[in-house]
């Protein structure tokens, strides 16, 4: 019998062609050929950079053209060795569990300084590239590393020995917050990493419990909202793309936050928060909706050119406080620019053709479709994705420099669209398997050119399982939930044809769902809550 093989549990047989009404099972194939293709990329770029590795140490240089001799934690740690963590974790567990964890632990004793804060190493010196530390560069570092790389991973990992490396930098930070406020110590007066400890705190708390994460994002709050250094009243400059711009949804997440946390603090930073948004919207857009890199908040003047590559990360926290308030201008802005990006932002000119500055743009597109389904905005992420891909060279580096990790995260974000949260144990470049999805329903169609056997991992509510959080607000570099199941609840798996069926629990399809394909076979599934 040549039909496909669906093993469910006991591996029972079940004999599978793909045909139902309602679901287009082309479709699922055509998705899993843009997430195979997207997986092999990645793949290729660990290894590119993986072959420019310090041969005593292991460690990735910052950058191949310039600074390499050195492995530092705003770029090499923040930027670029995460997204290798999370293309191995994914396509490579041997690599994962291995040479990546290595990495991890050789930074660690190489590169700490001040407690667990990480410091600049010389590859060359076999030391510290500084004879003496530089506290502000280290805390810039410290904080880069925590919401670029290691938070995104702490999200899709959950527990690891990368989430406990977050910790420990984060915590050392504040221990040696340098900076005298009336609202108590600080760790900083800059806007990018104020924004980013706001992020992270107001996840931290809710991931760990643990009060004290919150009592130092309402430092921060105060800071800003209460204390003479509102982002938009008490500046003439407000950058808001990267390097500036976290400040916003930083503040948008302590006020999402605080609406489960502390609803008494939150009414209190309401009118402020308010008015920042609203200047931000009134002054700081195009006429598609999209933010200029800079402006004057007083005046509206532009004070640097260009549109922001980072668009939705602002726009993150405007929905994410529409979300809690329920206040719709705010929902109408993000409609506003996913709307007009496919008519007027193909092959846009990001951050001069950066393929950094396509990752930050497709991402920010990626993030909110999730929440809103504006359809050109899919067709503009399918078309500017090959863009993006189209700048890699045959080794597998992008550009040669630790904006290259980018690439990759927004690369699996787009994966997993296309497989809607779905990932294989063992990947194999010859396996394609891919989704759609009408309402509850998933469609899934795995094809192998290859014998293979393994099982398809699905996703959960990592807001809700991973990180504990009340509900999934937007947030800058997450990997957003598709087709999420719930570990106590029971799910229909059908394969079609001879009426094949299976109930499993929702623990049995997170563990992985067993599969078994010949070489050339297929198979067609859904998968639905009863």
């Amino acid at each position: 019998m040549n039909a496909s093989r669906l093993l469910l549990c006991l591996f029972m047989p079940l004999i599978l062609s793909c045909s139902r009404a309602d679901l287009n099972f082309d479709r699922a194939m055509a998705n899993g050929e843009s997430a195979n293709e997207g997986f092999r990329r990645c793949v290729h770029f660990v290894e590119g950079w993986l072959g420019e590795a310090d041969p005593k140490t292991g460690l990735i240089p910052r950058n191949l053209e310039r600074n390499r001799d050195i492995w530092n934690a705003k770029d090499s740690a923040a930027d670029n060795y995460p997204f290798m963590v999370l293309t191995a974790a994914v396509c490579d567990r041997s690599l994962f569990e291995g040479r990546m964890l290595d990495m991890l632990e050789t930074e660690k004793r190489l590169s700490s300084r001040i407690g667990a804060l990480p410091d600049t190493y010389s590859f060359t010196k076999e030391g510290f590239e500084t004879e003496t530390p530089d506290h502000a560069s280290i805390m810039f570092g410290s904080s880069e590393y925590i919401k670029d790389g290691l938070l995104p991973l702490t999200e899709w990992l959950g527990k690891s020995p990368w989430s406990e490396r977050m910790i420990a930098i984060l915590d050392d930070m504040w221990a040696n917050a340098p900076l005298d406020t009336p609202f108590k110590k600080i760790v900083s007066d800059s806007h990018e990493i104020n924004g980013e400890m706001l992020q992270t705190l107001s996840r931290v708390y809710f991931m760990t419990g643990d009060k004290k994460y919150l009592d130092w994002a309402v430092r921060l709050g105060d800071y800003y909202l209460s204390g003479g250094h509102h982002p938009t009243r008490d500046t003439d400059r407000l950058r808001l793309r990267d390097h500036g711009c976290e400040i916003v949804s930083g503040l948008c997440e302590l006020y999402t936050a605080l609406h489960f946390a502390d609803r008494v603090k939150k009414e209190e930073y309401r009118d402020s928060l308010y008015d920042m948004l609203d200047t931000i919207l009134e002054k700081g857009r195009n006429e598609h909706g999209l933010f200029y890199n800079g402006i004057d908040p007083r005046t509206g003047a532009v004070v640097m050119d260009g549109v922001a590559d980072t668009w939705g990360y602002t726009l993150n926290g405007y929905y994410s406080v529409y979300l809690v308030d329920g206040h719709e201008p705010y929902r109408e802005a993000v409609l506003k620019a996913l709307g007009t990006i496919d008519a007027n932002y193909r092959s846009f000119d990001w951050e001069h053709g950066s393929a950094d500055g396509y990752a930050d743009a497709i991402e920010s597109a990626l993030n909110l479709y999730n929440r809103e389904a504006v359809p050109s905005a899919a067709d503009w992420i399918d078309s500017e994705i090959r863009v993006m891909w189209g700048k890699q060279q045959e080794s597998g580096i992008i550009e040669g420099w630790h904006g290259d990790g980018n690439f990759a995260r927004t690369t699996i974000i787009y994966c997993l669209w296309k497989t809607q949260g779905t990932t294989a144990r063992p990947w194999r470049e010859y396996l394609l398997y891919g989704a759609v999805r009408e309402g509850d329903v998933l469609g899934l169609k795995i094809s192998a050119d290859e014998p293979w056997e393994g099982v398809l991992l699905f996703d959960t509510a990592r807001h809700k399982t991973v990180m504990n959080m009340p509900i999934d607000w937007p947030r800058i570099n997450q990997f957003p939930e598709w087709f999420t199941v719930e570990s106590d609840a029971d799910y229909s798996v059908r394969g079609f044809g001879h009426g094949g069926k299976r109930t499993l629990k929702g623990s049995e399809l997170i563990n992985g769902l067993p599969l078994k394909l010949a070489a050339g076979e297929s198979i067609c599934l859904t998968v639905e809550k009863q």
